[in-house]
């Protein structure tokens, strides 16, 4: 056996391979979750300030999902899937803040 099939059998081994379907699937909760994100926009006068982190809590969906399926990080090491939560994390806590600086205490105006 080459290394190449040795590393192409290697990766089938470590990462299941799925039809088209489960994609198929995927794309459609990542739009039904961005027509939530435009819908939270447009209805904000209904929802008031809990629109920020409605939109938070579902771009974070949003991104779980991408990270998992497309970027295969389900089937990777620990390590990665704790690296990209740590930066959707940080991200979270720099929207927040700044969030709560412009709004809640009003020190940006």
């Amino acid at each position: 056996m080459s290394s190449k099939t040795h590393e192409i059998a290697h990766d089938v081994a470590e990462h299941p391979v799925h039809g088209t379907a489960i994609y198929w699937w995927i794309g459609l909760y990542l739009t039904l979750v961005t027509g939530g994100e435009i819908a939270c926009f447009y209805f904000e006068h209904v929802i008031g300030p809990w629109v920020t982190p409605l939109i938070l809590a579902l771009s974070a969906v949003k991104f779980a999902l991408v990270v998992m399926f497309y970027m295969h990080l389900k089937y990777d090491s620990r390590v990665f899937s704790g690296i990209f939560i740590f930066g959707a994390a940080l991200g979270t806590l720099a929207i927040t803040g700044v969030t709560i600086l412009y709004h809640v205490l009003d020190v940006l105006r």
